[in-house]
């Protein structure tokens, strides 16, 4: 290809695919600016004399000088530099670039000025030569960055082309260093997320900080190729010495799409049968709701049908949440198989059936014990014997049908352990929950005496506070919710006077049962909430976004902070940018994912006043759903 003068390739007399090479000074004519071609970039229309900030990418520091290919932010004064373009180079080839880069990514992408290496060019006249380039890439304002050689310094200078006599053409420059890749990398978090400023960090604009992060974020078109593409254009950038790939990842990438199209065909089957009449009629719809492991296995289904959608991700939000879903399952199912190894191993299921009917007996016998000394005189009270005796002879019935229930199910209790332990299988949280319904199913003797106990409790509470207004003339008006004035006759008086005394003395004896056995069910309850917290952990905990804030923090931004490389009187203030990592905390918080909400819902003070009162609770209830 032969070579075109500088001053015919400026005023396009070369032909059109001239490239453009550094020659000798004696050839370039006097150049005079000319207006911007239809549809370039115009530049801006700040006002000279201000500062403008360059962000320049690390990786370019040593390339050889060329053309400033980025992005201009008019409304920060900032100029956000992607690549360099060397020579030689055919000025409508790298236009066409850049009008490709722009459809792809939408963002404007302009040449902004010229770059020179002097260590590396040693000729004299390529400064006034790449200030010539000027006039065939038009940009306001024309960026002229130069390595000074044999120096640490650089010569930055931001030229008004176009501005009016008396008024100067040049701005000062303020160089930004910033590391391409890990910005192209990062998330920046909005500034709601962003934590108290640390000491000596420089503040900073969040939107000018969006933009540049945006910016690199949008244009992944223009780092596609290296130094090994035969293209016509040779950039600079992070990935010129190599595009980053993995055959590993690309072997995943490629069998990921049909294994997804499988895994979510086999997940809209079991959606399409799960709503089948079979499984409607009564009492699989109130069985299942009751179930922690039922929820269990619709909450992992309805993770996994997001993991394996075909939907792609529309923002880095969402696919990180498809990330911390895929870690949590594939964990989940990790220690299931860690777990079903280990009662697999050793005929540690075998042990378990052999020790459980000894502790089912051990517990009934305790509870018999209990109930014994309740129907004495416990810790020197007086009861009333008539009702201590019935409630005593009613609880012990329950506890000796309770026991023959579990010899008759002794049989099978190996058995029924083996299947249990293979939904391990399934996930740690699958077998925790079958865990948490084994034990309420084992003690539902002590459910039922709470429920008695608390029924009985509440009657008298409620009945006692009815006739303590009748005392003072007052009534409860269910109408308006209120109490309402009444006046009443001698023998309804009569009448509640008796009854009040017969609750008052019967109180005690049904609130010593009520007592022991609602400590026996928080007991209970309290086991199942630490099962429940431990399947909670393992489903909401982000450990993808955790992993990545502990091995590359910077892919999870929460701001910047600037430190000072050299400054020097009359020469440009250098700065080096870098990100500032998102406190573990905030990842947690930002990042986790939706549980099965299984926390109580009720506050302290709400508990102990259902507590008072003989309400039942069920602090282990899912949210939303209905209370006995």
């Amino acid at each position: 290809m032969g070579l075109v003068s500088r001053g015919a390739a400026a005023a396009g007399l070369g032909p059109a695919n001239a490239a453009v090479r550094p020659g000798q000074l004696n050839a370039v004519p006097n150049l005079i600016p000319t207006p911007p071609p239809e549809g370039g970039a115009r530049g801006s229309s700040r006002v000279p004399g201000m500062v403008l900030k360059a962000f320049f990418p690390t990786c370019c520091t040593s390339a050889d000088s060329g053309l400033l290919v980025g992005r201009w932010v008019p409304e920060q004064s900032s100029a956000v530099v992607l690549a360099v373009v060397h020579f030689p180079f055919i000025p409508v080839q790298v236009k066409e670039l850049l009008a490709q880069v722009q459809q792809a990514s939408q963002v404007g992408v302009a040449v902004l000025g010229t770059w020179c290496h002097r260590r590396q060019e040693p000729e004299e006249g390529l400064g006034r030569f790449l200030e010539g380039l000027g006039v065939i890439f038009f940009h306001e304002p024309w960026l002229q960055l130069c390595r000074e050689r044999g120096s640490t310094f650089w010569s930055c200078k931001a030229i008004q082309q176009s501005t009016p006599p008396g008024v100067p053409s040049e701005d000062q420059v303020m160089l930004v260093f910033y590391d391409q890749r890990q910005v192209l990398l990062s998330q920046l978090h909005p500034p709601a997320a962003l934590p108290d400023h640390q000491a000596g960090d420089a503040p900073a604009s969040a939107g000018g900080l969006a933009a540049v992060f945006d910016t690199v974020a949008r244009s992944k078109a223009l780092f596609s190729s290296d130094r090994f593409d035969e293209g016509p254009v040779r950039l600079s950038h992070w990935q010129s010495e190599g595009v980053e790939a993995s055959v590993l990842v690309e072997l995943a990438k490629q069998a990921a799409g049909p294994a997804c199209l499988l895994l979510s065909f086999l997940l809209s089957l079991l959606s399409a049968v799960a709503p089948c009449r079979l499984f409607r009629l009564w009492p699989l719809p109130f069985i299942c709701s009751k179930l922690s492991t039922c929820e269990q296995v619709r909450h992992r289904l309805g993770q996994l049908s997001l993991v394996f959608s075909t939907q792609k991700a529309e923002n880095p939000t969402q696919l990180m949440r498809k990330a911390n879903v895929l870690v949590s399952v594939l964990l989940d199912v990790a220690l299931g198989l860690a777990l079903l190894t280990w009662l697999h191993g050793k005929d540690r299921i075998g042990q378990l059936a052999d020790a459980l009917i000894p502790v089912a007996d051990r517990v009934a016998e305790e509870l018999q014990h209990l109930l014994q000394w309740l129907m004495g005189a416990p810790a020197g009270l007086k009861m009333n014997r008539a009702l201590d005796q019935v409630l005593g002879r009613f609880f012990l019935y329950h506890i000796h049908l309770w026991i023959s229930y579990i010899h008759l199910m002794s049989p099978f209790i190996e058995r029924i352990l083996w299947h249990v332990g293979l939904s391990a299988c399934l996930g740690l949280t699958v077998a925790v929950s079958l865990l948490s319904d084994i034990i309420a199913l084992l003690t539902f003797h002590i459910y039922c005496f709470y429920v008695y106990g608390a029924r009985l409790y509440c009657l008298k509470i409620y009945g006692l506070s009815s006739l303590w207004r009748l005392f003072r003339g007052k009534k409860w008006n269910v109408l308006r919710q209120r109490v309402d004035s009444c006046s009443y006759d001698l023998d309804q008086l009569f009448i509640g006077t008796l009854l009040f005394t017969i609750l008052v003395f019967l109180l005690p004896t049904t609130a010593l049962y009520y007592l022991v056995f609602t400590l026996l069910r928080l007991l209970v309850v309290a086991v199942q909430g630490l099962l429940h917290l431990l399947v909670d952990l393992v489903n909401s905990l982000p450990l993808y976004s955790v992993g990545l804030r502990l091995c590359r923090p910077y892919r999870l931004a929460a701001g910047v902070k600037f430190r000072v490389l050299e400054h020097e009187a009359g020469k440009p203030l250098r700065l080096l940018m870098q990100i500032n990592p998102l406190p573990y905390s905030r990842v947690v918080r930002t990042y986790r994912l939706p549980s099965r909400g299984c926390r109580p819902k009720l506050s302290w003070s709400s508990l102990c006043r259902k507590l008072f009162f003989g309400e039942l609770i069920y602090p282990w209830r899912q949210k939303g759903g209905k209370q006995d």
